[in-house]
């Protein structure tokens, strides 16, 4: 982690979601970025409950301190995103998804060549164990978790 740097959480794709984990990261800390590369799927004026909204993940700009959440695991942009937050050296990523599949990242990732041990710094999934369903639960269990990992604490994230 970087010295002294703010706590970063930069929330990929416009979901019910990130609207949660970009109203509440703010509440615990972080300096929040929602990144939507698609404009068409933004439901309306973007809101801002986030410091900062922007459309590719360079924008963003991520160091040692940002953690990236990616909160649809079904867009076609999965691997080139991660790609690219993978080559940034960005602190945490990972991607919501059903813990029982090996969620589609893995393969786009391998389509673009990017070696097994970067692919395995992909976490999914993530959060602690809590059981959540509903989107504010999710980002409640998503956020747990990232400060639990900054504070070098399990955080019951086994599934």
């Amino acid at each position: 982690m970087g010295e002294g740097g703010p706590r970063r959480l930069v929330v990929v794709f416009e979901s019910p979601v990130a609207e949660a984990l970009l109203r509440l990261a703010v509440e615990v800390g972080f300096q929040s970025v929602l990144v939507e590369p698609d404009q068409t799927r933004l439901q309306g004026t973007p809101r801002p409950h986030g410091d900062l909204f922007v459309h590719d993940l360079a924008a963003a700009h991520l160091d040692d301190d940002t953690d990236v959440v990616l909160t649809d695991h079904h867009r076609a942009e999965i691997g080139t995103v991660l790609k690219e937050a993978l080559a940034a050296r960005t602190r945490w990523i990972g991607i919501l998804g059903k813990p029982q599949v090996e969620g589609p990242h893995v393969k786009m990732l391998r389509d673009l060549g990017v070696p097994e041990e970067e692919i395995a710094r992909v976490h999914r999934p993530i959060g602690l164990n809590i059981g959540a369903r509903t989107p504010a639960e999710i980002a409640v269990a998503t956020l747990a978790g990232l400060i639990a990992d900054r504070n070098n604490r399990p955080g019951g994230t086994a599934f």
